[in-house]
């Protein structure tokens, strides 16, 4: 199991449990099965090919077998309904964190993107059950690690790989992303420093943006000044006017 020495890494940690999957449909599919069971929390899938991997809305998330570090994390803690819209953000940090600390600088962008070089490196989707008025959350991400040569892209633009920057063990990486989910958690009940610390990852106020709405008006360029409660982006746009662009509502375009 190529990632059997990181649940050894990290056996003091919550974070301990990895599962390895040769292949599976999608590592959050298989996590969302599991959030009703409190055995399971601080467990993480990690395959290494998925035929079904996914985005938000509903886009395809394409990575070839060998290129790509692709888990799925169960917190090990319940989270209030009412900080849900946090978690993706608390997991950006995280996983920067654990690409900084393999040598590969990344920049975050609005919702749920790392960038390298401004190209895309990775992407995040979180899944929840809730129960009253909490939820079990599975924090899904992918990341490009190894540029196969030769290997066409179907993804356009084209994506970057950390070993365009440094190379790259993927369960090195594992392994310290999840150090960061565990050094970090208290930080889901600090709205506010998480808001701060994701600003300045993101470069936020001052980044430039081009968005599409679901509405079907053409794109507009904006300029980002803070993440809003709830995990919409505040933004000026070019014309003058401020607004708050909802994350269920648009999409980035590069």
């Amino acid at each position: 199991m190529p990632y059997r020495n990181v649940g050894q890494q990290l056996e003091d940690s919550r974070f301990a449990s990895i599962e390895y999957r040769e292949e599976t449909g999608s590592t959050n599919a298989d996590a969302a099965q599991l959030l009703g069971d409190d055995a399971y929390g601080g467990h993480t899938i990690v395959a290494e090919f998925q035929r079904h991997g996914a985005g938000r809305k509903g886009r395809s998330w394409h990575a070839m077998p060998g290129t790509a570090l692709l888990f799925s994390t169960i917190l090990p803690r319940s989270i209030a309904v009412e900080r849900l819209w946090l978690v993706p953000f608390w997991v950006a940090l995280a996983i920067r964190a654990g690409l900084r600390e393999c040598g590969v600088p990344t920049t975050l962008q609005w919702p749920n993107d790392l960038l390298l070089r401004d190209r895309k490196v990775g992407g995040i989707l979180c899944q929840s059950r809730v129960t009253a008025a909490t939820a079990r959350v599975a924090c899904g991400a992918g990341i490009n690690v190894h540029h196969l040569a030769g290997a066409a892209t179907v993804i356009e633009p084209p994506p970057a790989f950390c070993d365009e920057v440094v190379p790259v063990d993927r369960a090195a990486l594992l392994a310290a992303i999840l150090r960061a989910y565990d050094a970090t958690l208290a930080m889901l009940d600090d709205a506010p420093g998480v808001t701060r610390d994701w600003e300045a990852a993101a470069e936020i106020p001052g980044r430039r943006y081009r968005i599409a709405k679901d509405d079907g008006r053409s794109p507009f360029e904006a300029t980002a000044q803070s993440l809003a409660e709830g995990g919409g982006l505040r933004v000026i746009r070019d014309e003058g006017n401020s607004e708050i662009v909802e994350m269920a509502d648009a999409r980035i375009l590069r």
